[in-house]
């Protein structure tokens, strides 16, 4: 009874006191919290290391970072040697071999990585000791061993070679190489053949020149105790050599002076990378630096910000919008806004870009905009300060880029201190429209035209043409030069001829198939029946269990997804009918087909052709063999493809039929391989009701 007294008179207490908040009004901002930083304990070895050692016993780990801060290195007719440098560090050293050094890493519970020109590893305190020696002994003393170099070069090959067909890959190389010059640090790429052409004495010179201790940091930071650091840094690194002074770096980089296109043809895009890019001169010790980071923030920062809010949300045009904008002591950095999106507004995303760039340097931002963009900076800050990287990176910072000691202590109230006049003020310096050029990599049969005919501020833009090495070209023509004789009428009967001929094919009456596919350690089976009187049924399962099934018995039918059933909508109907045909050119009324393009396909060039409407089908310009189809739908604004491929095309009572096939949806890829395969297989009644 006392007990449920005292608990009533809590609450006759606490209740009226929280009717008295007025919970319609924004409660005031409290004080910006107070950052305090360990200031990192600095001295320098006399080959010229920098050496930081910041005690923190809050966890028993430790951080140990090692940056060499060097200017921006061209590499010209080598490029790829700090590539292939940074793949060979790590591979163990000259004293241990490649599969001890790795296992010991592994055994004490610790990360080790090697860069070009770093490295980092991190640890529990007790084991660190031997940790910071390993990173000294894979750094200082490596390995550069004749086997692993060529392997090392290879992956590096394959993977370029492989990017060649890639829209975002190729994109951002001309991003660089346009902008900076082929000439420029910034501006040069790798190629198969650049790599190539590089020896592992080409490697070794190269770290022998800038892998050096000259203008290097040493950054221990974490549960150490700091006489022992002490001792370690200088006698792991104390005999490391010094090596000739390196000439000041003279920056290179130019500023556009006007608004124009640069156009890279991408034969095999199926959405067009857009990009709006300018140089800029903004370093990390400039007074609005922090102004500059709150306009790109705005502008965009995220899901909430211009960009995203324009071009995704309203407009539909891609899946989101971005911008991002660096800082670099030694030269122009980069702006960009960017996005990826449907070919058929590809000009119109770049015009919405353009526009809100300029914008963003023409008009106050609103308080709204302001303060969601200094909440999120705060967050983060006060976040990542509890992360040993973190303090790591910021006392690194401090030391190599020219910031009072203080600068992160007063971020936060400096973020606080900015207004939209200088947001504004930040935009017209560093987001400069009239200094910004576009970029856009996509499938110029489709976009090039309306491009070509983009108008802002009263100005045509012109139209610059470039290959995919960046090197400057004509205008692409798309006219389709086809063999003598090829037709779509005559692509199509070559193609039924290989699987089996005419005749043939049109005395199957039903077929069935079941196929299985792995993913993520599951298998997915796939099962699919058809007749000559367009039924068709198909089911995936996975574990036993029927994930989605779909029925049309000729007439009508009804999908299942997770245990729901609905009827097939009346516009998909055309669809099913012809996934349901046995051959489905045996249907097609040939004469109103035509070839849209050859496209190559993999290591394959194909005919593409229209069956209907957003269905296009390919057929091997060798083997005649179908060996992709793909559609395309709309769905809530937003354009969807899937693809699927077939391969190995196998004979079944003398008709061709592909018994592996590849399904694709955005960035999933199934490969289904047929297990079973039947001609006029028995049908049970009611198959498909």
């Amino acid at each position: 009874m006392k007990k449920l007294l005292l608990i009533a008179l809590v609450l006759g207490f606490v209740i009226p006191s929280k009717a008295q908040i007025n919970r319609t009004a924004i409660p005031e901002a409290g004080h910006m919290p107070s950052i305090q930083l360990k200031k990192p304990e600095q001295f320098q070895l006399k080959n010229g290391l920098h050496v930081l050692i910041v005690e923190n016993h809050k966890l028993p780990r430790v951080s140990i970072q090692l940056s060499i801060d060097t200017p921006p290195i061209l590499e010209g007719d080598k490029v790829g040697t700090s590539s292939l440098l940074s793949a060979m560090l790590g591979k163990g050293s000259a004293s241990i071999s490649k599969d001890e050094f790795i296992e010991e890493v592994d055994f004490l519970g610790a990360q080790l990585n090697f860069g070009a020109l770093s490295a980092y590893g991190q640890s529990l305190s007790k084991v660190y000791p031997r940790i910071m020696e390993l990173m000294a002994e894979g750094a200082l003393n490596p390995s550069f061993d004749a086997a692993e170099f060529e392997k090392e070069k290879e992956k590096i090959i394959t993977g370029l070679k492989s990017n060649e067909k890639s829209v975002e890959a190729i994109a951002s190389r001309i991003q660089r190489a346009v902008a900076y010059g082929n000439d420029h640090p910034y501006g040069e790429f790798e190629t198969p053949e650049s790599i190539e052409g590089i020896s592992i004495d080409d490697v070794t010179k190269f770290y022998e020149e800038h892998f050096v201790p000259n203008n290097a940091y040493l950054v221990i930071l974490g549960d150490v105790e700091l006489k022992e650091a002490k001792k370690l840094a200088k006698k792991l690194f104390g005999n490391w050599k010094k090596a000739d002074a390196v000439a000041s770096y003279q920056p290179k980089a130019k500023t556009s002076d006007e608004v124009a296109i640069n156009f890279v043809d991408m034969p095999n895009a199926k959405q067009s990378v857009v990009a709006v890019q300018s140089l800029v001169d903004l370093k990390m010790s400039d007074d609005d630096y922090l102004d500059a980071l709150l306009a790109n923030k705005i502008l965009g920062g995220g899901s909430s910000a211009r960009l995203f809010l324009n071009l995704r949300e309203d407009k539909a045009y891609t899946y989101g919008s971005y911008s991002s904008l660096s800082n670099d002591k030694y030269d122009k950095a980069r702006f960009r806004a960017y996005a990826s999106v449907r070919n058929a507004v590809t000009d119109s995303a770049v015009v919405q870009l353009l526009e809100e760039v300029d914008r963003i340097q023409n008009e106050l931002v609103s308080d709204k905009e302001l303060a969601d963009a200094k909440a999120n900076y705060i967050g983060s800050f006060i976040m990542n300060i509890e992360k040993p990287e973190t303090i790591a990176r910021y006392a690194l910072n401090i030391a190599t880029e020219n910031l009072p000691d203080d600068f992160y202590e007063n971020y936060l109230s400096r973020l606080e201190s900015i207004d939209s006049k200088d947001v504004l003020a930040a935009a017209k310096k560093y987001l400069n429209i009239n200094s910004t050029e576009v970029y856009v990599a996509g499938k110029g049969q489709e976009v090039l035209e309306p491009l070509e005919n983009i108008s802002f501020k009263g100005r045509q833009i012109p139209v610059n043409y470039f290959s995919k090495t960046a090197k400057a070209v004509p205008r692409p023509s798309f006219e389709l030069e086809l063999p003598e004789g090829v037709n779509a009428k005559n692509v199509i009967n070559t193609y039924l001829d290989a699987i089996g001929g005419r005749t043939l094919l049109e005395t199957i009456e039903a077929i069935s198939y079941k196929a299985k596919a792995e993913m993520q350690g599951m298998t997915l089976e796939f099962s699919v029946l058809k007749t000559s009187d367009q039924q068709y049924k198909q089911s995936l399962s996975m574990m036993g269990n029927v994930m989605s099934e779909q029925v049309f018995n000729g007439d009508s039918g009804y999908m299942t997804l997770r245990g729901q059933k609905m009827p097939i909508p009346e516009d998909q109907i055309d669809k099913v009918i012809q996934e349901a045909q046995l051959f489905k050119e045996l249907k097609l009324d040939l004469d109103q087909l035509k070839i849209e393009s050859i496209e190559q396909i993999g290591d394959q060039k194909a005919y593409k052709i229209s069956i209907v409407e957003g269905q296009f089908a390919y057929y091997d310009t060798k083997s005649s063999l179908k060996i992709m189809e793909s559609t395309t739908v709309e769905v809530n604004g937003q354009t969807m493809e899937t693809t699927v491929k077939f391969k190995d095309y196998k004979d079944q009572e003398g008709i061709q039929f592909p018994f592996i096939f590849t399904q694709q949806m955005g960035p999933q890829e199934l490969e289904f391989k047929v297990e079973e395969l039947k001609i006029n297989p028995t049908i049970r009644q009611g198959s498909f009701n």
